[in-house]
């Protein structure tokens, strides 16, 4: 690597919840970070500010479309320590009622997504560089309401490991990470449709969720943007294609 050269982390996914916490996380390991989402964020936000000092760089692309794998690209230049997939889908309800739409496009923005996103970095990735996608506790415990969650990370954990083997000869290595609930206004939007499906209030819908979790707990956005850090690590070789939950003991199937 030229000297001064630092090495880029890419984050799709960059101004949700999840996402802020990675880039600041992985700005902080000194890493260049390129923030990727579909809007700028506001200058006044956390990560806006970020953006605005220079500590990370912007990109604003749809991961959904695959305009996205130039736009990205064009951002590239040096040496790709890792990519991290990120981005939220949207709640549409259980199987039952959710529109096929919302299935399709939620794995095309998980699965699609990453792909895109993966092209538009192979060419400057080098061996030791990471596949990082942030699955979900949904595609391995299905629920009855959350089917566009549940069908896209079951599909995004398959995927990972297809490119454990289609990267791994160049010593790239992808990872699955699958958080459980976090305490976000994406699950109280999950929390309100099953509510509304089982005639109960959202409150109770937060109880039983907590109740869910051996430690009676819900996943922390820090704790996850740890995770990442922790897999750029060059020991994480080890866990290659491999699954990292994250969902404070909710999955009781083994293995």
């Amino acid at each position: 690597m030229p000297e001064g050269k630092r090495e880029t982390v890419v984050v799709v996914g960059a101004t949700g919840e999840f996402g802020t916490e990675i880039v600041k996380r992985v700005a902080a390991d000194s890493y260049d970070v390129l923030a990727v989402a579909r809007k700028a964020p506001d200058v006044d936000s956390e990560l806006g500010s970020l953006i605005e000092s220079g500590e990370m760089r912007f990109c604003a692309a749809d991961i959904s479309d695959d305009s996205a794998i130039d736009a990205i690209r064009s951002h590239l230049s040096g040496p790709v320590r890792g990519v991290v997939h990120g981005p939220g889908v949207a709640t549409a309800g259980g199987v039952l009622a959710a529109p096929t739409s919302a299935l399709v496009d939620a794995v095309n923005i998980k699965v699609g997504g990453l792909v895109r996103l993966v092209r538009a970095a192979q060419d400057f990735m080098v061996s030791g560089s990471r596949v990082i996608a942030i699955g979900g506790h949904y595609g391995f415990e299905p629920t009855a309401y959350a089917a566009t969650a549940g069908v896209a990370n079951s599909a995004l954990a398959n995927v990972v490991r297809q490119y454990s083997w289609a990267l791994g000869d160049r010593g790239i290595t992808a990872h699955l990470l699958a958080p459980g609930p976090a305490d976000s206004s994406r699950l109280r939007r999950v929390a309100e449709s099953k509510a509304e499906r089982e005639g109960t209030t959202v409150e109770a819908v937060f109880d039983s969720l907590r109740a869910e979790s051996a430690t009676g707990s819900f996943t922390e956005p820090g704790q996850v943007a740890w995770g990442v850090t922790m897999l750029l690590a060059p020991e994480a070789d080890a866990l290659a294609g491999s699954t990292l939950f994250m969902d404070s003991g909710r999955r009781k199937g083994t293995p």
